[in-house]
Order: C-alpha cells, then sequence, then structure tokens
C-alpha cells in the first residue's frame, strides 16, 4: 500500500476525532444558549442539535495566545478583511450567531455569540475595537500595523486603506468561570 492511499484515510479518520470533540463540546455547551438535553429527546430544530460553525485564529502559540484572551475576558471583537471571507467561501456574520472557538491543537475551547456587526473601512476602524481585540499593545495603532501586514500578505494588491473590514464583537457564553472543562 503507497502512502497516497494511506494519507486519506488518515485525514478522514482526524476530521472523525475533531467532528466528536465538537460535537461533544456542544453538547456540554448548548445549555448556556437555552438548549437542554430533553430537546434532543423531544424534538427540536437542527440548529439544537448540530454544532455552530468552529474556527481558530490559527494554528500556532500565538492562536492559543488569543484564544487565552478570549476565555479571560479581555478580547472582545475581532476583524477580517471581507475579502478574505469572500476568498475562503464565508458570509459576515451576523448578530445572534453562534460560533466555536478551537484551540492551535483543533480542540474546542469556548462557545461566543455574535453581538455586533460593523463593515467599515480600514482607515475608519475606531481606537475602541482595536482595545477590544486586545492584540499588540492595545492602541489603534499598533493594531493598524499588525493588520496591515497581514492583509497585504494575504490580499496583496487588493490591500487599500479603504479596504472593507467586518468587525465582530462577541460575548463568551460558555465556559464563563475558569478553565474550559473537559469534554468526553
Amino acid at each position: 500500500m503507497t502512502d497516497e492511499q494511506v494519507e486519506p484515510a488518515e485525514h478522514a479518520a482526524e476530521g472523525a476525532v475533531e467532528d466528536l470533540r465538537i460535537a461533544a463540546f456542544w453538547q456540554a455547551a448548548r445549555g448556556h444558549v437555552g438548549m437542554g438535553k430533553l430537546d434532543q429527546v423531544l424534538g427540536g430544530t437542527a440548529d439544537d442539535v448540530v454544532p455552530p460553525p468552529s474556527w481558530s485564529y490559527g494554528d500556532d502559540a500565538e492562536a492559543d495566545d488569543l484564544l487565552a484572551r478570549v476565555l479571560d475576558g479581555r478580547k472582545t471583537a475581532t476583524a477580517l478583511a471581507v475579502a478574505e471571507l469572500t476568498q475562503v467561501g464565508l458570509e459576515v456574520p451576523r448578530v445572534g450567531d453562534l460560533s466555536i472557538v478551537v484551540d492551535g491543537a483543533g480542540d474546542p475551547r469556548a462557545l461566543l455569540r455574535t453581538t455586533e456587526v460593523e463593515v467599515v473601512p480600514f482607515d475608519q476602524v475606531s481606537a475602541e475595537h482595536a482595545a477590544a481585540e486586545a492584540e499588540g499593545d492595545g492602541s489603534l495603532e499598533s493594531w493598524r500595523a499588525q493588520h496591515e501586514e497581514s492583509w497585504r500578505r494575504v490580499l496583496g494588491e487588493a490591500f487599500s486603506p479603504s479596504l472593507d473590514v467586518m468587525l465582530e464583537r462577541f460575548e463568551l457564553i460558555y465556559p464563563t468561570t475558569g478553565p474550559t472543562p473537559a469534554v468526553d
């Protein structure tokens, strides 16, 4: 058997394990958004049973640091270039949307609810939003420098000061205190 024949099965197994971790986390967290376990038995909507989308801040130590800031309450906002969302086939989130944030290893760690969404040009992002992202030194200047560098790398010539940026505010729904509980 060649490596090419084994690799897809390995990736499928990794995906299945990740799906199980997300599903188990959702079962533990869903009560925090008013969905009880009886909804599964008595019948609810697909939204009650199907976990919300999951994502990470990346797969490195910086991603885990940003997640830690979410968990301790310092980070309550994020931003993405609208062009970046379009590239990966995602839509701008809506107020009330739920999402699961995973750490760099793919383990689910936080359930978030979107509380505010705004699309503004890059050069009109406020100092208040930059501070809510809790990145760098928290200043608007630091935020602009960091995000411009990142988006120039990803978008190349498409970056400009008038680039549309999606600003999202969120609240941590689960866990609410202490470390993320283990998911069996």
